[in-house]
């Protein structure tokens, strides 16, 4: 949905408009401003502030078509096309340090219109599963954001631990226990807002390999057996024939 879509999706004026935007890493980000008439408008004014970093404001006057930067130091936040077209803002490819409140503010004769924007950046964990020991398996969801949720099939007893990463991932380890023998295998689901996965272990591979290479052994041996057994009845066959 673009920015035209989302006023016209409101028939009631508003003079400020609060929301949070979701948007996957590396996805293009668009923050929207009030697309009044550009002809009213007399100053544009965005305040950035991302996490743990100090404010940067982006302002452009109409009157003299000048945009000036304060504290702004991050190329990959754009005009979306340019100030005196769209007083919207682009990220191209969004990253984790881009979290942050994106507050628009546009003057115009008839009065001021505020929009703000909780920017949330979405980090899809990556998912592995592992046999462990003594009937165990850990399935993690590494470094995503949020926090991946873990669960497990069939049920069994599980600890699940996180730990937070310094550039807002988490990653999520869950060790899983089952009691019974006859499990055949075990599933991790690994639910995310970015997307949800699956993985599964066949917990039988191993011994089913074993025993099917156990048996293999033991025809060739007994089948040396046999030969053996039919040479040696063969020669004494042939000694007691030639005494006689």
């Amino acid at each position: 949905m673009d920015c035209n879509q989302m006023t016209q999706s409101s028939s009631l004026p508003m003079t400020e408009i609060s929301d949070t935007l979701f948007v996957q890493m590396g996805a293009k980000a668009l923050l929207c401003c009030h697309p009044s008439p550009m002809t009213e408008t007399v100053l544009i004014r965005w305040v950035i502030a991302l996490r743990g970093q100090p404010p940067c404001r982006i302002i452009y006057r109409a009157e003299t078509k000048e945009s000036n930067e304060t504290n702004c130091t991050d190329k990959r936040i754009t005009w979306a096309t340019t100030p005196d077209q769209s007083p919207d803002l682009l990220i191209n490819a969004a990253a984790v340090d881009h979290d942050g409140l994106y507050s628009c503010d546009i003057l115009t004769p008839q009065g001021n219109f505020q929009e703000r924007h909780d920017l949330q950046v979405l980090v899809p964990p990556a998912v592995t599963l592992l046999p462990g020991e003594n009937r165990t398996a850990v399935c993690e969801a590494i470094a995503g954001k949020p926090a991946a949720q873990i669960f497990w099939t069939p049920d069994g007893n599980h600890i699940t631990m996180q730990e937070s990463h310094s550039n807002g991932t988490v990653t999520v380890r869950s060790i899983y226990h089952w009691e019974q023998n006859n499990v055949s295998a075990v599933f991790c689901f690994a639910s995310h807002p970015t997307g949800n996965l699956t993985l599964s272990i066949e917990l039988n591979q191993g011994v089913t390999s074993t025993l099917h290479s156990l048996l293999i052994i033991l025809c060739v041996k007994l089948a040396l057996l046999g030969i053996i057994l039919l040479i040696l009845g063969f020669v004494f066959f042939l000694k007691r024939n030639y005494f006689r």
